[in-house]
C-alpha cells in the first residue's frame, strides 16, 4: 500500500532524451507484471516499474564495438552488463539507444526486454549487430 510519503522514484534524463524518437517512445503499460509508476522528472523519454523501480531510458549514445554480452530478444540486440545490485541493458544497433536498468529482485534483464521490443524497434537502426 501507497503513502502519502512515498515518492515518485528519481531518474536522470540521458543525453539525447530530446530526440524526437524518444519523446514519443511506447513504453510498455506493465513489465514483469509491475505496473509503470510516476517518475521525478516526469518526461517522456524516461518511463518506471514497480518497487524497488526499474527504469527504461532512451536518449543513450549508440554504443560502439563492444566485447560485453550481447544478447538477441525478439530482434533487437542488447547489451547487458552487470551492476553492483541487477543489471542494465542497452539496446546495440540503434541510434539513439534505450537502457534498461533491473534491480537483482527481478533476476536477469534479459527475461524483461521482450515488454521493450516494441521501444527497441522504433529507434532508427546504425547496422551494427551482435556478432
Amino acid at each position: 500500500m501507497l503513502s502519502a510519503c512515498n515518492r515518485a522514484p528519481e531518474v536522470a534524463l540521458a543525453p539525447e532524451s530530446t530526440a524526437t524518437v524518444c519523446r514519443s517512445v511506447a513504453w510498455p503499460a506493465t513489465v514483469s507484471g509491475h505496473a509503470r509508476v510516476t517518475t521525478q522528472p516526469e518526461d517522456a523519454s524516461v518511463a518506471a516499474w514497480g518497487d524497488p523501480a526499474m527504469f527504461a531510458r532512451c536518449g543513450l549514445e549508440a554504443l560502439g564495438p563492444t566485447t560485453d554480452s550481447c544478447v538477441t530478444v525478439d530482434g533487437v540486440d542488447w547489451v547487458v552488463r552487470p551492476l553492483s545490485d541487477g543489471s542494465k541493458a542497452t539496446t546495440f544497433g540503434r541510434n539513439p539507444a534505450i537502457e534498461v536498468l533491473a534491480p537483482g529482485a527481478y533476476g536477469p534483464v534479459p527475461l524483461l526486454l521482450p515488454a521493450f521490443t516494441a521501444a527497441a524497434k522504433a529507434l532508427p537502426t546504425n547496422g551494427r549487430h551482435c556478432s
